[in-house]
């Protein structure tokens, strides 16, 4: 039989010497188990789905005429106010999952927020595909659980509401405020241009023929220059102390871990290295010293040379950590991936902090040669860039806002026609059965666990108490076949035994498998009472 098959029924064996044990702790740990299951509440959950469809008839024909609100960032917008604090608190006490004799801050506070723990509002596409949003309309699905069947539905009902009405009306009042934002922006902008029309016209007649022309934008150049010499400084310094680091690393470490890491190999001229020598010479002394005794010659011999090699060993390492080549080839640290890897990253580090250098030089030289460049700007020049900018900035955003003005004006009378759709997929409804928690499904998880349970404990037991079972085991503990066996004096006797304890044994892991059966009983008649009553609630 395979050596690997007999050691695992050796441990089975040995642990089940421990089987009462295990059954013990497995039975009590099931019984506690289940009577938590059996203590948790019972969550029911309520579902609405509401279709949006934000790409109506209108919007194409009103396609760049009007300012187009981004509905979906309104939905999200909405959708994110639902579970906030002050929306979340009047829903939960419209809903009654807020009680009014509750005026402790704390205890509302936590109470809602528990409750917006079990509140999820998700989003898809309606064709399935979640990057077609905006093309496909959106369904927005409201899903709540709570302990009693009536208030989650109350509390999607009231999510429902408040999300269709809380998004119509702050579509309607965003357009409101943004034309009163428009019409004031308006006024200040035309006033400005009027100013800066003036300023500039009194700049050109006081410097007529001073007006620059292509010689702006030095001073931009100068501080890209200067911060880009300043992150070359920065990455230079970076680059140097990275070397430094593979530089100790394979002075250090790293040399010393690569040349023990080595496998027992060849040199140059045919024989092993140093490492492969001091594992012969203690394997040959080991060998001496079976057959001889401490005062041998060959034994006094093989000491002498495992010594010597042990010190040539030390001589090659304290060259490493100085960085000797020549220890490195001798002692194959040098053909180590390790080493070679650190050697690579020193040799590109050493290339980087070249090109750093170079294109430092060159920043340098071009920030002096910009410096000289701005010592002759003259100062008309920046003064009359900065009336120009003021002008032209002055008066794009004029006309931007009379543009914007005249769509959001049309935009309010499209959106008055009704240019985003909302559609009930799904009215709030609650199944009769809770959602949670799955009894038997826990049920039988706590019994697998506390099973898994038992039988490590047995096995604990066995490994600090172990026993010898079989023959290959005792010739494998101690190294010496073994050549025969002692049997039992009376075995009929023995067997008699084993099976009265193994029907025990069965008898007990039934008895667990018959409460683990009733518990899965009640289980299921507690499912079928609770949905008869909500019926009959229902029904009445």
């Amino acid at each position: 039989m395979n050596p690997l098959v007999n050691q695992v029924l050796d441990e089975v064996r040995g642990a089940w010497r421990f089987r009462w044990w295990a059954l013990i702790t497995a039975s009590a740990l099931a019984v506690g188990a289940w009577l938590i299951v059996f203590s948790l509440p019972d969550r029911y959950e309520a579902v609405a789905s509401v279709f949006v469809d934000t790409r109506t008839s209108l919007k194409p024909a009103l396609q760049g005429l009007t300012v187009e609100q981004d509905v979906d960032s309104e939905l999200n917008f909405v959708r994110q106010s639902l579970l906030a604090g002050p929306t979340l608190q009047h829903i939960a006490r419209e809903a009654g999952v807020l009680a009014p004799y509750i005026v402790d801050p704390r205890v509302q506070e936590q109470i809602v927020a528990n409750m917006g723990k079990h509140i999820d509002i998700s989003v898809e596409s309606a064709n399935g595909r979640q990057e077609d949003l905006r093309t496909a309309g959106s369904i927005y699905r409201i899903v709540y659980q709570d302990r009693k069947r009536a208030r989650a539905l109350r509390v999607v009902e009231i999510l429902l509401d408040t999300f269709v009405n809380n998004t119509l009306g702050g579509k309607r009042e965003g357009a409101e405020n943004a034309q009163q934002f428009l019409q004031t922006q308006i006024q200040d902008y035309e006033q400005r241009l009027r100013t800066a029309e003036e300023r500039l016209a009194q700049f050109k007649s006081r410097h007529l023929g001073l007006m620059p022309t292509e010689q702006g934008g030095y001073f931009a150049q100068l501080q890209r220059e200067e911060g880009t010499v300043t992150d070359l400084r920065t990455k230079l310094a970076q680059a140097e102390s990275r070397r430094a680091t593979l530089t100790r690393q394979l002075h250090g470490d790293v040399a010393v871990a690569a040349a023990a890491a080595q496998p027992a190999a060849r040199g140059n001229n045919g024989g092993l290295d140093t490492l492969s020598r001091i594992d012969e010479a203690q394997a040959h002394l080991d060998d001496l010293l079976l057959r001889f005794t401490d005062r041998h010659p060959d034994v006094i011999a093989a000491r002498q040379t495992l010594e010597d090699l042990k010190k040539r060993r030390a001589t090659e390492i304290a060259g490493l950590k100085t960085g000797d080549a020549a220890a490195a080839a001798s002692s194959r640290a040098s053909s180590n991936p390790v080493y070679q890897s650190v050697q690579l990253a020193l040799n590109q580090a050493d290339v980087d902090i070249a090109d750093l250098n170079t294109d430092l030089a060159e920043h340098q030289a071009k920030v002096a040669q910009l410096r000289r460049l701005l010592d002759t700007a003259p100062q008309v020049e920046a003064e009359y860039q900065q009336l120009n900018r003021d002008y032209d900035v002055n008066k794009a955003q004029y006309s931007a806002l009379l543009a914007n003005l005249q769509k959001a004006r049309l935009g309010e009378r499209a959106d008055n026609a009704g240019s985003v759709r909302f559609e009930i997929v799904q009215p709030p409804n609650s199944g009769l059965r809770p959602v949670w928690p799955l009894r038997t499904v826990l049920l039988a998880e706590t019994l697998l666990a506390a099973l898994a349970a038992g039988g490590a404990l047995a096995y604990g037991l066995h490994y600090l108490r172990p026993v010898v079972n079989s023959a290959p085991a005792i010739a494998q503990a101690v190294g010496v076949p073994v050549l025969g066996l002692v049997g039992i004096a009376f075995p009929q006797r023995a067997r008699a035994v084993r099976r009265r304890d193994l029907l025990r044994f069965s008898l007990a892991g039934g008895c667990l498998a018959v409460a683990f059966l009733f518990a899965v009983f009640m289980t299921l008649q507690g499912y079928r009472l609770s949905i008869t009553a909500l019926k009959q609630m229902v029904g009445s």
